[in-house]
């Protein structure tokens, strides 16, 4: 009960001078220490998650978003698709803002609804899925990605994966199937996702599993980094 204890005398003196009764005067010293503590979890989810500093709904430009995706992004903030273990799938080429879209729904649905999200780029988790069949750790690591409610992969297919790569990041997506949600940003339409997953049986399979609950998004128009760095210029 810190926050409460640091709070005491200060709330006492409020108490007396304004005359509260005790149910009052107990509620707001309640009140502090569920706030303060709110507060720190909300901290740790923010640190936990991973998100890129800056990629918030504060920070992005919605007006070039199309009136589809403005109308898709006030229902996903929501967090529904959360609850009901479904996906968001945002299509586009480099420089079309789905980093940034999916970034700020993360962020929205840790201050919100407290949900456990976590960000990381696509070839980073295969890395260390890798690393933890290596170590006959990964049914292990894969226990500890279930805590999250939502992970994000960014940048599916920008890299051409391995077979052994392949494999494992099909593990990870089949192991969340219909039970925990992702969010997925891809430079590739799912017609190309032969050429990640090398074997079309297997991309087949991948698609399957994603698309059976999902929210597909595309982001098309000009890059909005060369439209920064033209401006710049």
């Amino acid at each position: 009960m810190t926050a409460m204890l640091n709070s005491l005398e200060e709330l006492t003196q409020r108490a007396r001078a304004e005359s509260w009764d005790y149910p009052k005067y107990l509620q707001q010293l309640c009140e502090v220490e569920w706030e303060a503590r709110h507060g720190r979890k909300l901290e740790r989810l923010l640190k936990g998650s991973r998100l890129p500093e800056g990629k918030t709904l504060a920070t992005l430009d919605e007006m070039k978003l199309t009136a589809k995706l403005r109308r898709t992004l006030a229902q996903l903030v929501e967090g529904g698709f959360v609850e009901r273990c479904e996906n968001v799938v945002a299509f586009g080429l480099p420089g079309r803002g789905k980093t940034h879209f999916l970034c700020a729904i993360g962020h929205e649905l840790i201050l919100r609804h407290q949900y456990r999200v976590y960000f990381t780029p696509t070839f980073k988790l295969v890395q260390q899925l890798l690393e933890a069949k290596a170590q006959l750790k990964l049914e292990a690591l894969l226990k500890k990605l279930d805590r999250f409610d939502l992970v994000i992969l960014d940048d599916l297919g920008y890299v051409k994966q391995t077979r052994e790569e392949m494999e494992v990041l099909f593990t990870f997506i089949a192991e969340r199937y219909e039970r925990r949600s992702l969010m997925i940003s891809s430079n590739r339409v799912f017609s190309e996702w032969d050429q990640i997953f090398h074997d079309p049986m297997t991309a087949m399979a991948a698609v399957d599993r994603l698309v059976h609950h999902s929210v597909l998004l595309e982001f098309s128009g000009s890059s909005y980094r060369a439209a920064k760095k033209k401006a710049k210029a």
